[in-house]
């Protein structure tokens, strides 16, 4: 094998230096993905979605899929399989004209992704796949150029690309066959062969069961894709996460700052699938699921069963709800219950059931549970008892007063457990909305409200949904549009009041955006007849703005593949889900260098949450979180979490520690050691600061201290 590689470094060298010229430069940069190159590239898959017709777009979905794929699970797996260092690492002579990245060498993933995209295209368009072969080929060769692989990466990564790209489509052709002539019959007669897309015959029906059997693929499609997602490791916990999952190791009857549930959907889920990230994030996407087709089942009897699919897809591409659909914060939980609650809530009104009103009550309890959401829950049933005709008469039936004992009964725990610790809940939710102080009338906080959440909301939807809930105040609608406004808007509309006190946090709404997210779908679905062409756009550009949206949100390193521009740290949403593993790591290693002076040595962390993460991360704290936690909150003798109500390290007396601190954005911010650590220990000395690196960018700065002698 000794001539193969010395002919696979001839041929490396040849492409990287003998042929280099500055003419080339540009030209070589640009296939290998210059800031112009991927937009391009999206541009022209736009236009044949947009003007190929048929063909076009099932071929356009077989390859974005295909990609999807291809790309993580197979090439990424290879390159760990094979382990090839770059060319400029074994030889540091070689002309380097792009970054270094983080990925190893074999095989290429570019080359891999132009196979894959010639071999579609071959499949799809026999003798006009030669354009793309052209761009594989010149996409091959400036890898070599620019120095950052090998000829057999490239040889490889082509040939692997297209086994996968014809393998998947063909699979996807079979599977269309399959399911499709079982699920889709009517569309499978219009489109018998996938691959061949235009050769059906029309096939006139009723098509009501098909959208409604796509909704539920869809479901299936996202639940999996989401804990792929959750398991993958592309994001981290955040500081919450970590720190409610240390709850779970101590289930209680409630906690200083939220009700008990949190802790047992952690305790449930980690219990299932084990201390990972996938068993702390086991739960949001199975609740997104639920949800999910519980709204398609509502939508679709109120309207067809196309505008339940089409529902369905809208929920998709707002920010806010993708975020909740994956990290398991309280907001899951409490979207779930009042979402459920809601719709149980005009079953039992409109029915005159008192079992929907026990289930109503089930609602508000686990609201209650999740969030304190449950005032918001009953205020909005009592609005909503005055808008649905003959509403009132429910209260001299049962049901009602059914529901609200069993929210009586949810708040035994949370009631009791506050009397044995004084009352501490209030007195944070107190601080948290700012109601320790005296009102200052601002704007600076509404201001930012009406910019954020928007945004969050996908600014199209947003729109569509204002107009929506406006036209319902101002004119007669339906009984059941009336109902989701009064369910939904008081919430919206109360933050908007309370952010000329305080400052208010996106997500506090988030139990009010699936109410008036059916609102606007029932009321632009009353109006398509007078205003089709019209709604029909501004969905389809609302789609357009949210599902790019959210699949960037989902990983932020895409932004820089497509535009070449990286996103400044502190203007990354997801830096606060990476490198924390790598900061508890290197708090360990920390910890095992002043354990060498033979005392024990324990850690303390400036926040609840970094408490949480290291816990979580460093593998000798995770397993002594239950018995024997050596990883606590700094003491500053005033209750700030709950890790401040478990057994401090005060009793550690004559024991070092490892103090831990986040470093500010603001370069001219000095670190200083809190007086009360000072305090603690006989003496405290500055250890080496800790950058944290996440595909070889800082992130974070921590600064540590070695706390020696607690007295």
């Amino acid at each position: 094998m000794l001539w193969l590689q010395r002919l696979d470094l001839a041929v490396f060298r040849f492409f990287n230096r003998d042929i280099a010229t500055p003419m080339l430069d540009p030209a070589m940069q640009f296939l290998s993905g210059n800031t112009l190159f991927l937009p391009t590239v999206i541009g022209l898959v736009a236009a044949l979605w947009i003007w190929g017709g048929r063909r076009g777009r099932i071929f356009t979905l077989v390859m974005v899929v295909t990609l999807a794929i291809g790309d993580p699970l197979i090439v990424g797996n290879l390159k760990k399989a094979f382990g090839r260092q770059r060319p400029f690492v074994d030889h540091p002579e070689t002309r380097l004209l792009a970054g270094k990245g983080t990925s190893l060498s074999m095989p290429s993933g570019h080359a891999a992704i132009w196979g894959a995209i010639t071999a579609v295209a071959f499949v799809f368009y026999r003798g006009r796949w030669i354009a793309a072969g052209a761009i594989a080929l010149g996409v091959g060769i400036s890898r070599l150029y620019l120095g950052v692989h090998y000829p057999t990466d490239v040889l490889a990564g082509w040939a692997v690309g297209a086994a996968y790209g014809v393998l998947l489509a063909r699979m996807a052709a079979w599977l269309w066959t399959v399911v499709g002539r079982a699920w889709f019959p009517l569309w499978w007669r219009r489109m018998p062969r996938l691959l061949s897309p235009d050769d059906g015959e029309p096939a006139p029906g009723d098509t009501s069961g098909h959208w409604t059997r796509l909704g539920w693929l869809t479901v299936g499609t996202m639940l999996a894709v989401h804990w792929y997602y959750v398991g993958a490791g592309i994001i981290e916990l955040s500081e919450d996460e970590a720190y409610q999952w240390m709850w779970s190791k101590h289930l209680a009857l409630s906690y200083y700052s939220k009700p008990p549930l949190i802790a047992y959907a952690h305790w449930l889920g980690t219990h299932v699938a084990g201390d990972t990230e996938l068993g702390v994030r086991l739960l949001p996407p199975l609740l997104a699921a639920l949800l999910g087709l519980s709204l398609q089942r509502f939508v679709t009897r109120h309207t067809d069963a196309r505008t339940g699919f089409v529902f369905l897809v809208v929920l998709n591409a707002i920010p806010l709800l993708a975020v909740g659909s994956v990290l398991l914060t309280i907001d899951p939980l409490t979207v779930c219950f009042c979402t459920l609650g809601m719709l149980a809530g005009w079953r039992a009104i409109t029915e005159d059931s008192t079992r929907w009103w026990l289930w109503v009550g089930v609602a508000w309890a686990g609201g209650f549970l999740s969030k304190y959401f449950a005032p918001f829950q009953v205020g909005c049933a009592v609005a909503a008892l005055a808008v649905v005709p003959g509403g009132w008469r429910q209260l001299r039936r049962p049901g009602p007063w059914l529901a609200l004992g069993i929210l009586g009964l949810s708040t035994i725990p949370v009631l009791a457990w506050n009397a044995q610790h004084g009352w501490i809940t209030l007195r944070h939710l107190g601080e948290r909305g700012g109601l320790d102080g005296h009102w200052h009338f601002t704007l600076r906080y509404l201001q930012d409200f009406l910019v954020v959440v928007p945004l969050l909301l996908n600014p199209v939807f947003a729109g569509l949904a204002v107009v929506a809930a406006w036209r319902t105040w101002r004119r007669p609608a339906p009984a059941l549009e009336r109902y989701l406004w009064v369910m939904g808007m008081p919430i919206l509309l109360f933050y908007l009041a309370y952010t000329l006190r305080s400052r208010v946090q996106p997500n506090w709404i988030a139990g009010g955006v699936v109410p008036v997210a059916l609102l606007a779908t029932l009321h632009w679905h009353r109006r398509w007849k007078t205003e089709g062409v019209r709604v029909g756009r501004w969905l389809a550009a609302g789609l357009a703005v949210g599902i790019p949206a959210v699949i960037l949100l989902h990983d932020t390193h895409l932004v820089t593949r497509i535009t070449g521009i990286e996103l400044p740290p502190p203007r990354d949403p997801l830096r606060r889900v990476r490198s924390k593993r790598d900061m508890a790591l290197k708090v360990g290693e920390a910890r095992k260098k002043l354990e060498a002076e033979g005392k024990p040595v324990f850690v303390i962390a400036d926040h609840y949450g970094r408490a949480g993460l290291v816990t979580f991360y460093l593998p000798e704290a995770r397993e002594a979180v239950q018995k024997d936690p050596f990883v606590y909150e700094l003491d500053t003798g005033r209750p700030a979490s709950q890790l401040a109500l478990w057994p401090g390290y005060r009793a550690r007396k004559g024991q070092n520690a490892v103090f831990i601190l986040e470093a500010s954005d603001d370069p001219g911010e000095k670190p200083e050691v809190p007086a009360e650590l000072l305090a603690q220990f006989e003496s405290i000395a500055p250890m080496e600061p800790i950058r944290t690196m996440h595909r070889g960018r800082h992130l974070y700065t921590y600064y540590t201290w070695a706390c020696r002698t607690l007295k």
